[in-house]
């Protein structure tokens, strides 16, 4: 979680900044529908991670866990 991945962001500070709408999104408070696959899920952080839009592995890997916990 403390790898650094740019600019001083490591894959902590960008799990901490997507976290809150990611709730919202799974508990359906958005106008985003809860993600219906893997792929769409690892487009919306690439896309909603700020300042780097590339894939981090590490953080849908923690979303994804999430998510599954929330389901089951």
């Amino acid at each position: 979680m403390s790898r650094h991945i740019s600019e001083g962001w490591t894959v902590q500070d960008f799990i901490d900044d997507l976290e809150p709408l990611f709730d919202m999104i799974m508990a359906n408070r958005s106008h985003i529908k809860p993600f219906a696959t893997d792929q769409e899920l690892k487009e919306w952080c690439k896309d909603n991670q700020p300042y780097y839009k590339k894939h981090v592995p590490e953080v849908f890997k923690y979303f994804k866990n999430k998510y599954k916990r929330a389901v089951a």
